[in-house]
């Protein structure tokens, strides 16, 4: 039985759907969930989890997420980036230069109110907003609070502009760069985009995504298999004992002195990784919010 994750190094082209559809082929596992959309025109990590491990994909959609954009100045398509039809040119203002950018960064950075795209996956009753927009449906997405928490000038070679980005979940890297373009009055577009890390999970450490369906021909591909929990690196690990296994199996809760908020790893006395426990300091005990069974 599967039980993992995988991290992929999507390659430019293909939608996030497209490699996880492949990959249910690959490994014939048919429960697969994905931590987080990369547009087709972006590539870079996408971590994939395959079977119960997909009962661990809020962790890993939750986590910092860490981009390279290339971004082209004067142009405004309709979708954002350069897939979309161009609505507008203007010319860049004579004055641009790399210290003119300085302040525009330092405005999007830290908690901003940022509005997606509408040609975006956000489900408005049920539909993605993508779908309505192109149906001829007027779209108007509410703003939403995300938190930039770097953004760094890597370079400007006019009228492209190269920058590094780490920011919270749900953001939107094409609205982003639509908005310094509005606020340099020139406009721009997302012409190019690499996630370079999802939590604890980089692009250096990910499988090439021809090296993965390679494997899949050669029926090797276990051998990228991550344990499931990695997706939880960075939380509180728990030691059960034999007997504290049997109760959290059958959900019950154990006691502990140390018990914090927030979760925690579960593990045999083998090392086998159980369960996510949730802490009750009050009640000094542990819970159990997910248990895994029948798990290698």
């Amino acid at each position: 039985m599967v039980f993992g994750l995988l991290n992929v190094d999507k390659p430019s082209g293909p939608t996030s759907h497209d490699i996880v559809l492949a990959v249910r082929r690959g490994t014939g596992e048919k429960r697969i969930g994905h931590a987080g959309t990369l547009d087709p025109l972006a590539r870079g990590v996408l971590v994939l989890a395959l079977g119960q491990a997909t009962r661990l994909v809020e962790y890993l959609v939750a986590s910092q997420k860490s981009y390279l954009a290339e971004i082209t100045l004067g142009i405004e398509t309709a979708t954002y980036d350069a897939e979309g039809d161009v609505v507008a040119q203007y010319p860049l203002p004579d004055d641009l230069s790399i210290e003119a950018f300085r302040p525009i960064l330092q405005r999007f950075t830290g908690q901003i109110e940022q509005v997606p795209p509408v040609y975006s996956a956000i489900k408005i009753q049920g539909k993605a907003a993508y779908a309505r927009v192109r149906k001829g449906e007027r779209v108007d997405l509410p703003p939403r609070s995300v938190e930039i928490k770097r953004l760094d000038l890597i370079e400007f070679d006019p009228p492209i502009l190269r920058i590094s980005v780490d920011c919270s979940p749900g953001t939107y890297i094409r609205s982003l760069a639509s908005d310094i373009g509005k606020a340099l009055g020139c406009g721009a577009m997302l012409s190019g985009l690499v996630r370079t890390a999802s939590g604890g999970f980089s692009q250096e450490d990910a499988v090439s995504w021809e090296e993965l369906q390679q494997s899949f021909e050669d029926r090797t591909w276990m051998k990228h298999l991550l344990p499931a929990d990695a997706a939880l690196d960075g939380f509180p690990r728990l030691d059960l004992t034999a007997d504290q296994v049997k109760v959290v199996m059958n959900g019950g809760p154990v006691g502990d002195d140390r018990v914090s908020t927030g979760i925690a790893r579960a593990y045999s006395s083998e090392g086998r990784f159980i369960a996510v426990m949730v802490g009750d300091p009050d009640r000094q005990i542990w819970k159990p919010k997910k248990v895994f069974t029948q798990v290698e």
